[in-house]
């Protein structure tokens, strides 16, 4: 199969925030996935993802099928934009449709569908000018979050605060530097688990995986900030979570927990593939936290290789099940 694979390429941007392309992926991320694709026998050419040339490549070439990771350019909706050009060219691509991307990259719209579920997430409000009242009965501590980011940008030590005067210095930190809304929910102090999701007419659920930030103390940090993500393992900040695949749950929990991750996989309209994170709380009640219909794939570092491992999948053949459970749904349509 002829297979054009679009992505963004990581970079610093002069004048940009540290993390301004922390979404974006590494070189060797998009050589590991066009490797796998040439070890399953397919033609592959690379694509990157800019405001200004993806209708005259399109154009000029003849694709089979589109691989995206593509996170795409500025806009808030911005891992919606290459599949809904694709939908608009009639080419088929991997992964999620643009809406269920769309919807999944506004926080505050992914859990107003998860509350209308009746799906668990923690209570929230979102912050459009930074002057809004605290909504009663929110509970402190909470954590403030970009309401339209992904990649943990703009979460750092300090976006969990104890009080008012923390949070709405943390909420004009968001608006103005990230220029978006700032979402703030109840932080739920407990044990983190993610779920990673194959789907291919049916669901495959891998196994479970546990983020256990007890060895972070030095960095003060037991959540997935951006820190967290961007220099994990450096023992010198105190970055050293420790992962658990498959995650230590009793089976009663763990079920309650692949029921959750396949419910809020659905209702956001996810195909092929979708991470879902979740937090527990002291009595071990979950709680969905967010949606990833576009996860990582870096073969190292990132956290769905790592459970496609633990589930007996090898880096190519992963990549070759999602190219798959693409493909036939297509023959399916």
């Amino acid at each position: 199969m002829k297979i054009t694979l679009t992505y963004n390429l990581k970079k610093d941007e002069e004048g940009r925030p540290a993390d301004f392309c922390s979404e974006y992926d590494a070189p060797e991320t998009i050589d590991a996935i066009k490797g796998a694709l040439e070890t399953k026998g397919h033609n592959v050419a690379l694509l990157e993802v800019t405001s200004t040339n993806l209708l005259s490549y399109f154009k000029k070439h003849s694709v089979d099928f589109v691989f995206n990771i593509a996170e795409g350019t500025r806009s808030s909706c911005r891992e919606s934009e290459i599949p809904a050009l694709l939908s608009l060219l009639n080419i088929p691509h991997t992964g999620s449709s643009h809406l269920s991307l769309a919807l999944a990259m506004n926080k505050a719209t992914t859990k107003k569908i998860l509350k209308y579920e009746n799906i668990p997430t923690p209570e929230f409000q979102l912050f459009q000018k930074g002057t809004e009242a605290l909504k009663t009965g929110l509970k402190f501590p909470l954590i403030v979050k970009p309401n339209c980011e992904g990649s943990s940008k703009g979460i750092c030590k300090s976006s969990m605060v104890g009080n008012e005067n923390e949070l709405y210095a943390q909420i004009r930190r968001v608006i103005d530097e990230y220029r978006c809304e700032a979402l703030v929910e109840e932080f739920i102090d407990g044990k983190e688990v993610t779920v990673g999701i194959l789907e291919n007419g049916k669901i495959t659920i891998l196994p479970i995986l546990e983020i256990d930030f007890s060895s972070c103390k030095k960095s003060g940090e037991f959540f997935y900030s951006w820190r967290m993500k961007e220099f994990q393992g450096n023992s010198d900040l105190g970055l050293t979570p420790t992962f658990y695949c498959p995650a230590r749950l009793d089976n009663n929990t763990k079920k309650e927990i692949e029921a959750l991750a396949v419910r809020a996989h659905r209702a956001l309209g996810c195909r092929d593939i979708s991470r879902t994170d979740i937090r527990l709380n002291h009595d071990g009640k979950p709680y969905v936290l967010e949606v990833n219909p576009l996860p990582g794939l870096d073969p190292i570092e990132s956290i769905f290789p790592k459970m496609a491992r633990a589930a007996g999948l090898d880096y190519p053949d992963l990549i070759e099940a999602i190219l798959l459970n693409a493909s036939e749904r297509r023959i399916a349509s």
